[in-house]
C-alpha cells in the first residue's frame, strides 16, 4: 500500500508499525517483474486507522515461532501461516458437509452437555453449579501450618510484651524504656491483625466432591461434556437413516502431545441397516520379529509405538486394524462370534514426508475409529453391566433396542488430525482457533 503523506490522517510513524489496521480507497497496480511484490495499491483516501502499542504488540518481531504464537490465540491469525490454515480449515469443513449432503446423509446436533457417560472408560469433564454453593457437611479449610505457626507465635509474643509493659508501667523504670516496649508491642499487634486478615480472605469452605448432592444440581444429576456424540446419533440413524454430526468432543486426559487436546472436533457418522462386515482387502505378509517398549498382549490396547511401527515402518501406507479385544472397546461395539473380540475398526494413518529442509516428518496416527453397535438387547445390558456401568444412565439408550431395533454401523473421525495432515504442520494446537489443552486455555 502506498500512501502520500498529505492525505494521511495521522503522522507516517503511526501507520507503519506493523500491526496496525488501515482502509484505504485507491487503484491496484499491477508492478514490473522486477519488483518484489506483483501489485501495489496507490491509495486515495485514508479512510480508518487503527495504530497499535509496539511495545506491547506481541507479533513485533518477524517469524515468531509457532510455539510462541500459541500463548496469543486471538491476535495469531494476523500471521500469514495461521490465516492461511484458518482458510484450509474452513476449506475442509466445507467439504465434509458438501460430500455427506451429496450422499444423502443428514445433519443432526447432538448435545454438547450429556448425562450419559458415552465412551464407559474416558475421562469426562463435569459440568455443575455446585462448586459456588456449600453443603451441610463441610471441610474447613485452614491456613498453612507457617500461618498457624506465625499466628500463634504473634499472640504468644503479644502476650509476653504486654507483660513486660505493665511490669516496666509498675517499676521506677525510665520513661525511654517504657516507650520503646510500648512500640514493640504495637508492631506485634499489627502483625498478629495483617495474619488474621489474611486468614479470612482465604475461603472458609470447600466442599468434597463425594458430598455433592446432585439433586440440586441444575440437571438434577451428574452430567458432563460429551466425549462422543454417537449414541445420541443412533437413536436418530434409526428412525431417519443415514446421519452425520460435526462437532467439538472433550476429554479430561492430562496426555501431553502434539497431537492431543481437550476439546477435538470430530466427524461422526451413523447409517441404519448397515453391517462392519465389509470387504477388507488383506495383505498378509511375514512381520519380523520386533522389539517394542510396551511389549504386545492380548486384550492390552495398542500403544503409539504400534501403530506407528505397523503403519511407518511395516506397511508404509495407511492401516485398518480390526477386530478389536472387547476390553478395549466401548461396552456398545457388537460382540463377534468368538465372544472375545468386537466389531471395530481403526485407520492409522503414516507419517508424512514433506520433502523439505529441514527434514520434517509429521505424526498422524489414528484419523479414524469405527465400528458395528450392539442390536441385541440382552447381549448391550451385560455389556453395561461387565463395565460396571449404571443401568440407569443407559435407560434411554437400551429404549433403542426395546422397540424396533436395528442393525448400524458408524464412525468417527478426527477433523484437527485432517487439517494437521492436510497442512504439514507438527502440532495439532497449531491448526484449531483457540486450542485447549491441560494447563492451558488461553482467551
Amino acid at each position: 500500500v502506498v500512501i502520500d503523506s498529505t492525505i494521511a490522517p495521522v503522522s507516517a510513524g503511526q501507520i507503519l508499525p506493523t500491526g496496525t489496521c488501515i482502509l484505504a480507497q485507491g487503484v491496484l497496480e499491477k508492478l514490473s517483474a522486477n519488483e518484489k511484490q506483483i501489485i501495489q495499491l496507490k491509495a486515495e483516501k485514508i479512510l480508518h486507522v487503527g495504530t497499535v502499542e509496539q511495545d506491547k504488540y506481541p507479533l513485533s518481531r518477524e517469524r515468531l515461532p509457532l510455539d510462541s504464537l500459541r500463548e496469543y490465540p486471538h491476535i495469531r491469525p494476523r500471521t500469514t501461516m495461521v490465516s492461511s490454515v484458518t482458510r484450509i480449515r474452513s476449506t475442509l469443513d466445507f467439504a465434509t458437509h458438501t460430500f455427506f449432503q451429496k450422499y444423502g446423509f443428514l445433519h443432526v446436533q447432538v448435545p454438547i452437555i450429556t448425562t450419559t457417560d458415552t465412551e464407559g472408560f474416558s475421562e469426562k469433564f463435569h459440568v455443575t453449579t455446585l462448586l459456588g454453593k456449600t453443603s451441610k457437611e463441610k471441610e474447613p479449610v485452614g491456613v498453612s501450618d507457617a500461618d498457624v505457626v506465625s499466628l500463634e507465635a504473634a499472640k504468644a509474643a503479644i502476650k509476653e510484651k504486654s507483660a513486660v509493659v505493665e511490669q516496666l508501667k509498675r517499676s521506677d523504670s525510665n520513661k525511654e524504656s517504657l516507650i520503646v516496649a510500648v512500640q514493640d508491642l504495637q508492631k506485634t499487634n499489627e502483625l498478629a491483625r495483617q495474619i488474621e486478615a489474611r486468614e479470612k480472605s482465604k475461603p472458609v469452605t470447600a466442599v468434597k466432591p463425594d458430598l455433592l448432592n446432585f439433586n440440586d444440581d441444575f440437571f438434577g444429576r451428574p452430567s458432563y461434556l460429551t466425549v462422543s456424540g454417537r449414541l445420541h446419533l443412533e437413536s436418530y440413524a434409526c428412525d431417519i437413516g443415514n446421519v452425520y454430526s460435526f462437532g467439538p468432543r472433550f476429554q479430561a486426559d492430562k496426555t501431553v502431545s502434539s497431537k492431543h487436546v481437550a476439546e477435538i472436533w470430530t466427524v461422526e457418522v451413523e447409517m441404519a441397516f448397515s453391517e462392519l462386515g465389509v470387504r477388507l482387502c488383506i495383505l498378509k505378509a511375514h512381520v519380523p520379529d520386533k522389539a517394542f517398549e510396551t511389549q504386545l498382549q492380548w486384550g492390552v490396547p495398542l500403544t503409539a509405538e504400534h501403530l506407528s511401527y505397523l503403519a511407518d515402518d511395516h506397511y508404509k501406507r495407511p492401516v485398518i486394524i480390526y477386530d478389536y479385544p472387547k476390553a478395549v472397546k466401548p461396552f456398545y461395539v457388537r460382540l463377534n462370534e468368538d465372544g472375545k473380540t468386537v466389531a471395530a475398526f481403526e485407520l492409522v494413518v503414516p507419517k508424512k514426508d514433506y520433502n523439505r529442509e529441514p527434514k520434517l516428518y509429521v505424526q498422524i496416527g489414528t484419523v479414524i475409529t469405527g465400528s458395528q453397535n450392539e442390536e441385541s438387547f440382552n447381549v448391550l445390558n451385560t455389556r453395561i453391566t461387565e463395565f460396571d456401568l449404571s443401568i440407569d444412565q443407559y435407560e434411554w439408550y437400551l429404549d433403542l433396542r426395546r422397540h424396533g431395533t436395528v442393525k448400524h454401523s458408524g464412525f468417527s473421525l478426527r477433523f484437527d488430525l485432517m487439517v494437521l495432515l492436510t497442512t504439514g504442520l507438527i502440532d495439532v494446537r497449531d491448526v484449531i482457533p483457540f486450542p485447549r489443552s491441560h494447563g492451558t486455555a488461553n482467551s
